[in-house]
């Protein structure tokens, strides 16, 4: 009996460490073609999150610099779409996507939910710290318009 255990202790072990093993050094690979749709979909949905950023946190109150609730407004809908663009960023990045830009995009949207949970929590930009992580998002936005030429 005690035989028959150590068998079937050893066959398992060795199942368990062929598995490991199978997971950890075989990485799918990933056709020209399914590199390029995944590059072009991450641009897109770059596209998407930049315009809809600069769009929502460019907006002015609609009763102008006095309307308290209109900038309220304005400022919850700014946070939203750094954080959801963040989230949405991430969400697009696949496997497929080419590692120095799929790198780039996972950088940037974290940064972007970074700036808004910031504001969030009352972070001005011209703070030291809200004002670099803006300087970072900057940065990586330029380097992924250039990625995605």
């Amino acid at each position: 009996m005690t035989v028959i255990a150590l068998i079937v202790a050893l066959a398992a072990l060795a199942l368990a460490g062929w598995t490991l093993y199978r997971s950890e050094f075989s990485k799918p690979s990933y056709s020209d073609t399914q590199r390029a749709d995944a590059k072009v979909k991450v641009c897109a949905a770059m596209a998407v999150v930049r315009k809809g950023v600069s769009l929502n946190t460019n907006l002015q109150p609609p009763g102008g610099p006095t309307d308290v609730t209109g900038s309220l407004a304005v400022a919850a809908n700014a946070r939203v779409a750094l954080y959801d663009g963040g989230q949405y960023l991430l969400a697009k990045v696949d496997d497929a996507t080419p590692a120095d830009l799929a790198d780039a995009v996972r950088d940037f949207a974290n940064d972007l939910m970074d700036i808004g949970a910031a504001a969030t929590a009352g972070a001005q930009n011209s703070e030291p710290e809200q004002a670099a992580r803006l300087k970072d998002a900057d940065s990586l936005n330029k380097r992924i318009t250039e990625l995605c030429k």
